[in-house]
Order: structure tokens, then sequence, then C-alpha cells
């Protein structure tokens, strides 16, 4: 019982240390991207890749957005990390897909990629990529954020309530924020059913 109070007095901390402002930036930038007709390519490895095809659909669904997941292809990206190697999986799947000034990426992590750790390489490139053809990086991360913050436009950092807990919280409130953006006035087209 020691656990589930303390998880649940975390999951009470963080919410009440998101930045608002900075999601609501996130919103703004939303707006933006489906008035000038770009498409959200939402990138994420392990648990992040299972909210990455979650939020496609609550985006495409809810919000009249053009986004799509690499990681929803399972066939291109086991071709390409055996073709190619994990860090250029996203790289290429963005080159192929025409990445450009219209478009934006949105990064959900845990740890935003990390060169000198080889954590999530695949994410940095696609971050670096992004940057060079123009198109806003955009993020929901954890920890400090790692490259997607240092490089991004707009990221959100997930505050750290517990060090053994990063991970979890970090792709939970991933949803939290995704959701509230989804369901945001500014943003939502299409009413949930329930």
């Amino acid at each position: 019982m020691e656990h589930v109070a303390q998880y649940l007095r975390e999951v009470c901390d963080i919410a009440r240390a998101l930045p608002a402002g900075e999601i609501e930036a996130l919103c703004d930038e939303l707006v933006t991207l489906r008035e000038r007709g770009g498409r959200l390519f939402i990138l994420g490895v392990g648990g992040s890749a299972a909210n990455a095809s979650h939020a496609v659909n609550d985006f495409r669904k809810l919000c009249g957005i053009e986004a799509y997941a690499p990681t929803d292809n399972v066939s291109e990206l086991s071709a390409r990390t055996n073709d190619e190697g994990w860090p250029s999986v996203f790289v290429e799947w963005l080159r192929v897909s025409h990445l450009g000034p219209r478009d934006a990426i949105l990064v959900l992590s845990v740890g935003g990629g990390n060169l000198e750790r080889n954590v999530s390489p695949n994410i940095v490139a696609a971050v670096k990529e992004a940057k060079a053809k123009d198109a806003r990086v955009l993020g929901i991360v954890g920890r400090d954020g790692g490259y997607a913050k240092q490089a991004g436009d707009v990221v959100v950092v997930i505050p750290t309530a517990a060090e053994q807990r990063v991970t979890p919280h970090a792709e939970a409130f991933q949803a939290v924020v995704w959701h509230c953006l989804v369901s945001h006035p500014k943003l939502q087209r299409s009413a949930t059913k329930w």
C-alpha cells in the first residue's frame, strides 16, 4: 500500500507542476500547423512509440490534423533498422515523406535523445533533420528533455517527482498533455463519443 500511496502523491505533484504556459504554447503551435496545412510526424520509441500511435489517432480524428507515426509501419521500421541502422530510421522516413517548412515533428520521449549516452539517437537525428528542413520541433519529454528540449521550438518537460520512476511518469503524462491538447477548445474539432 505504501508504494501506491507514494506513486499517487507523485502524480499529484507532477500535475501541479506541469508548465501550463508551455502546454498552451504547444496548443497554439498545433493550431498554426493545421491552419498552414502542415503535417505532424509523432516520434517515439518504446512506450512512447505506443503513445505516438494513440496520439496520431487523436490529432487526426479529434483535431483534423494530418498526423503520422513512423513506428506504425513496422515493416519499414524493421527493414530500415536491419539495412541502415537504428539511428537513421526516423530521418529516412521523414525524407521519403518530404518533411518541409509547413510540417512539424512531435517528439514523445522520456529522455529526449542523448548522443553521448547513445540514447534515442534516432530522435536526435530526426530533430536535426527537422531543423535543417525548417520544420517545427515540438515535444513532450521527461527529465531535462535531452536534445529535443535543447534544439526544439516548443517542448514541454514533465517534471521529475522521483528519479526511480521517471519513465512511468513521463510516459503517463505524455498522455495527459496530449489529451489536454486534443480536448482544447482552440484545437478540438470533433467531439469525443463519451
